[in-house]
């Protein structure tokens, strides 16, 4: 593949997480209020719609790092690695979240056939799996802001992008880490610091379109490719020794 390929396939991935993410979002059922289980076992489809899409986000993540690699490798083989190793974890953990919101569809159709005296026990167990999703999500943006900052430095060493563009992404990371350590100690969903969380999604967009239409700078690309080239041996003439 080459590095222009890897631009657009990154830009896409970009735009394709973010955009699965926020219809997953919209599109499944309210998970608040008392009777959330009975909403959710009225609305499968919806349920089952977002639960889709949010798969769809999370391979998406994962495969943002996985397409920089080629060309981030050449730069830094260690932040290119970590990034994916991150980005992958991420991608890991909001599926153990898909997972807990598809059980919460099973336990919400048992709930309403079930008879009064029952559904107290059913509505523990809901409050579990609630719990055990949002810790899985906000265990995902950890490894995002990680695998994420990884990659913006490579990138703004190796000047693959400019560097207002890299260096933005970096302070936009900081800012989202941020939000996750407060949801974290406060026991709260990343969601409740959209301030906080806007900067990634807005650098994000900005770079999606950058990588689709310009793609990693070519003259970047070039210099990491010379310099990770091996030399090239010429033949000896005749009576002159052979150069190593």
């Amino acid at each position: 593949m080459t590095s222009h390929n890897a631009a657009r396939l990154t830009g896409v991935l970009f735009i394709i997480a973010t955009v699965a993410a926020l219809l997953g979002a919209a599109v499944r059922p309210d998970l608040t209020g008392a009777d959330y289980l009975t909403v959710v076992a009225g609305q499968g489809n919806r349920m089952a719609a977002g639960a889709l899409l949010l798969l769809v986000a999370a391979f998406a993540c994962a495969g943002i790092a996985i397409s920089m690699y080629p060309i981030l490798r050449k730069a830094n083989v260690g932040l290119a690695l970590g990034s994916v190793v991150f980005r992958t974890m991420e991608a890991v953990m909001y599926v153990i979240a898909v997972v807990g919101l598809l059980s919460l569809l099973t336990l919400g159709q048992q709930f309403v056939t079930v008879a009064a005296a029952e559904r107290a026990s059913l509505g523990a167990v809901g409050g579990l799996l609630l719990g055990l999703r949002e810790h899985a999500a906000l265990a995902g943006v950890f490894a995002f802001c990680l695998g994420a900052f990884l990659y913006y430095t490579a990138l703004f060493q190796a000047r693959l992008i400019p560097r207002w563009l890299s260096g933005w992404g970096i302070a936009a990371i900081l800012s989202m880490s941020t939000a996750a350590v407060l949801a974290l100690f406060n026991n709260e969903a990343v969601t409740s610091y959209v301030p906080l969380a806007l900067p990634i999604f807005l650098q994000e967009m900005v770079l999606a379109a950058w990588l689709i239409a310009k793609g990693f700078g070519p003259s970047a690309v070039r210099a990491r490719d010379l310099s990770t080239a091996k030399p090239e041996t010429t033949a000896p003439r005749d009576g002159e020794p052979a150069l190593a």
